[in-house]
């Protein structure tokens, strides 16, 4: 289901319920800015069909999404993006992506396989991160 770019993958193979594939995927929208404030999510039964999952997958998840403030039923009307998750500096078009897209770039140009990239960013971020607290400004 493509809704303003958005575009709900479910991996049945992953061990991911998968409505908390669909919070994943909402929030990682709402990360990047491809969602915001006042946008629709699609309606159950499109995300049914389109990904083939129970419709109740769909209104659990955003049941989900709901409780942590993310977005909003409206009866009749569907649900609605309450708040963003953005930064600007993970935005599409953010000096950092370019940066993390040119060393993606060189990473398969030497032979890494995306398993191999995703293990290696894994480990540097659970280095980095590991017991930090968040940048100043964004707590």
């Amino acid at each position: 289901m493509v809704v303003k770019g958005l575009e709900f993958r479910i991996d049945r193979r992953s061990g991911v319920a998968a409505y908390q594939q669909i919070v994943q995927q909402t929030k990682q929208a709402l990360r990047l800015g491809v969602l915001g404030p006042g946008d629709q999510l699609p309606t159950a039964k499109a995300v049914a069909q389109a990904s083939a999952v129970n419709p109740n997958t769909t209104l659990k998840a955003y049941r989900e999404l709901e409780r942590e403030g993310l977005v909003e039923a409206r009866p009749g009307l569907g649900t609605f993006v309450r708040q963003s998750l953005a930064r600007p500096q993970a935005a599409v078009d953010s000096p950092l992506r370019g940066e993390l897209e040119s060393w993606m770039d060189r990473a398969r140009e030497a032979g890494l396989e995306q398993d191999d990239v995703t293990a290696l960013v894994t480990s540097v971020m659970e280095q980095r991160y590991a017991g930090t607290e968040p940048a100043a400004g964004h707590a």
